[in-house]
């Protein structure tokens, strides 16, 4: 059994601070927080790089303007999905809670959808078609997810499963002291570097449009349903059917599907206009 880091969750405590005579902080900046401002970071220089190629559906001077979109998608989609997936009952209970997002929780599944709503309104803008967007976005995602899930290892938060494996680990804030498989590691791992090269190999040649969106799909699909059988389910869910589906499955089986369709549909259309080198962008989109 491997020996947990004694990592502190709070990378960094500021305060407490006396402005006008009230107390303020202390402030409290966590791992978790600063691995998405990394992953917002790496993912705008990634993009820049990949504008600066031929067949970029977007200019240089407009990654700025995506990554607010995306920022904007994943926070949003996140917040609504993590409350209508997870804990729908408590929002009928407690509707101003979906509102209270410094309690925590963020939903993978959610943010994925507001993402795509925001590519779609961004296409438009772009005056470019939404799966030419989406392709070029779908290799700096990966980036934040390895990103996010070591901020959950650090956090010690979605831990997995008991288990006896040698690696496995006892984290200090489970009630319970079990080992346990560090599936945040082994979607860090899976999720997050072996989804970005396979994706940065595969859009670095032209394919045809929708190619590198359903590959996306389908592997992340892939991915979260397998790690799924190694991480803990949420206590106040359990399984969803059988004693063996959790959430998680549950809603990846339809990103696998749709990666599935767009895979078929991209290779099975033939016209050369339908590949993912998409026209310049306009100047002032």
């Amino acid at each position: 059994m491997l020996t947990y880091p004694a990592i502190d969750p709070v990378a960094l405590a500021l305060g407490p601070f006396e402005l006008f005579g009230v107390v303020l902080g202390p402030l409290q900046v966590h791992w978790y927080g600063l691995m998405y401002l990394l992953g917002f970071i790496a993912a705008w220089s990634l993009a820049m790089w990949r504008a600066r190629r031929p067949g970029s559906p977007c200019r240089p001077q407009q990654v700025e303007n995506l990554i607010v979109y995306g920022a904007v998608g994943v926070v949003l989609g996140g917040r609504v999905g993590y409350v209508l997936f997870y804990h729908f009952d408590r929002f009928l209970a407690d509707p101003a809670w979906l509102l209270r997002v410094w309690e925590g929780g963020m939903s993978f599944h959610g943010g994925m959808l507001g993402v795509i709503l925001a590519m779609a309104v961004y296409a438009r803008q772009l005056r470019q078609p939404f799966f030419a967007v989406t392709d070029f976005i779908a290799p700096l995602v990966p980036i934040g997810l390895g990103l996010g899930r070591l901020g959950n290892f650090i956090g010690q938060e979605l831990w997995g499963r008991a288990a006896d494996v040698p690696w496995a680990m006892v984290f200090p804030r489970d009630p319970l002291l079990l080992p346990r498989h560090p599936s945040q590691l082994y979607q860090a791992a899976l999720e997050g570097l072996v989804l970005f090269v396979v994706l940065f190999w595969f859009s670095s040649r032209p394919r045809p449009r929708m190619a590198v969106s359903g590959l996306f799909l389908l592997l992340y699909g892939l991915f979260r349903f397998v790690v799924e059988f190694f991480r803990e389910p949420d206590s106040h869910i359990g399984f969803d059917w059988q004693g063996w589906l959790t959430r998680g499955q549950l809603l990846s089986t339809p990103m696998i599907a749709l990666g599935v369709l767009l895979l078929l549909c991209a290779w099975l259309r033939k016209d050369s206009n339908k590949t993912n080198q998409a026209k310049p962008a306009p100047e002032q989109a």
